[in-house]
């Protein structure tokens, strides 16, 4: 069974950084895409940022400059890191591994930006 285990939320005043985690218990980490997706109040769900299994990545053009996504795989875990937070970015952040069709998410952790 998929377990994907987020950390790091918070809350944070604006211009201020915060790095969440994402812990993954599968065997098959290293072949899987992962990306961070938000949830703000009201909003529905987008893509921030997205890593294939070989680092190549991609992020939302509204956290671009800001946030970094990287994952060690020896560590079966995926991060974001957010600088230069703004109360916009506020929302429930979610981990999803994709591992050839099937997506699997975690529970998701609150950030909170303050202005």
């Amino acid at each position: 069974q998929v377990q994907l285990v987020e950390s790091g939320g918070g809350l944070v005043q604006a211009g201020g950084s915060l790095r969440l985690s994402c812990a993954a218990s599968v065997r098959f980490f290293r072949l899987s895409i992962m990306s961070w997706y938000r949830q703000a109040p009201g909003k529905q769900r987008e893509l921030v940022a997205i890593i294939t299994g070989g680092g190549t990545t991609n992020v939302a053009d509204s956290v671009k400059g800001r946030f970094t996504i990287s994952r060690d795989n020896a560590k079966n875990s995926v991060y974001l890191q957010m600088n230069s937070l703004k109360p916009e970015d506020t929302g429930v952040y979610y981990c999803s591994l994709r591992y050839i069709s099937d997506d699997y998410w975690g529970q998701g952790t609150q950030v909170t930006v303050s202005s």
